[in-house]
């Protein structure tokens, strides 16, 4: 197993792409830190994994000093700290007219700030294992959609902080940093949230081919695939790279002039 003995701590983990990696993790072998919102989820999927493999901490990542309670959680329960999965993000909708300073601090201090006050609260104990960080990022840190303006700049942002860390702390600590951006993942919140937005409930079926030319969305538990590979030790030295997982290049494509702009937040 790629991860065996390891202990994993995974933020935004209740539901989703978060979820399905820390499952993922435990069947490689692993020990998981969940962390989310929701109590009843976090209490389910604890009880799914065993409470040999997993614990549970409910907390906002903006409030100061979660950072600390998580990774003091991983080693006075687990006893060690070897991966980071900086998972959490806010997606919300927010263009130049209604992107207020309010709106812009509540995503940059999850979806940015978070994550690095995690790596720093860690780093030490990251640094005695010759650990690794990954973040999840999104395919809108290269530009984002119109609607998407707050989200996407964390995001970018998060890529910056990938890059740099990536580079320092390989040199300075021997730790990991790698970053994933997923495109379009069909998740529960996803579903839900294109139907509040008027799309019927069978929407993922009918998807124009220039957004799924596969014809379906990428699913959580493929994300969670490729995470796997980039905490193991197969990845090597590997540091400070980024690397999309969509279905189709996302620079340079030409796609047909007759279809519809994007109407999704991808990941």
């Amino acid at each position: 197993m790629r991860l065996q003995n390891k202990v994993v701590l995974v933020t935004g983990s209740t539901a989703g792409i978060g979820r399905a990696i820390a499952k993922r993790c435990v069947e490689e072998g692993a020990r998981v830190v969940i962390h989310g919102l929701e109590h009843d989820l976090a209490t389910e999927l604890v009880g799914e994994l065993g409470s040999d493999r997993a614990i549970a901490h409910i907390e906002d990542l903006a409030n100061e000093g979660c950072p600390e309670h998580l990774t003091t959680l991983a080693v006075e329960h687990f006893g060690r700290l070897d991966a980071v999965v900086n998972n959490a993000a806010l997606i919300l909708s927010g263009d130049i007219h209604t992107t207020d300073a309010d709106l812009f601090h509540r995503i940059i201090s999850v979806n940015t700030l978070a994550p690095l006050l995690l790596i720093k609260a860690a780093l030490p104990h990251l640094q005695a294992v010759r650990g690794c960080v990954l973040n999840i990022g999104s395919v809108n840190a290269w530009c984002g959609e119109p609607n998407l303006l707050p989200y996407s700049i964390s995001k970018g942002a998060l890529s910056t902080l990938t890059r740099n860390l990536g580079d320092s702390l390989m040199q300075q600590a021997g730790v990991r940093v790698n970053q994933i951006n997923p495109g379009w993942v069909l998740t529960g919140n996803e579903a839900a949230r294109k139907q509040a937005q008027g799309l019927p409930e069978n929407w993922p079926a009918s998807l124009p081919k220039t957004h799924a030319p596969s014809g379906r969305l990428l699913t959580p538990q493929e994300i969670a695939s490729a995470a796997i590979v980039w905490l193991s030790d197969e990845i090597g030295p590997v540091s400070g790279q980024i690397c999309e997982l969509e279905q189709y290049p996302l620079l340079g494509r030409n796609a047909p002039k007759d279809l519809a702009e994007p109407t999704h937040p991808s990941r």
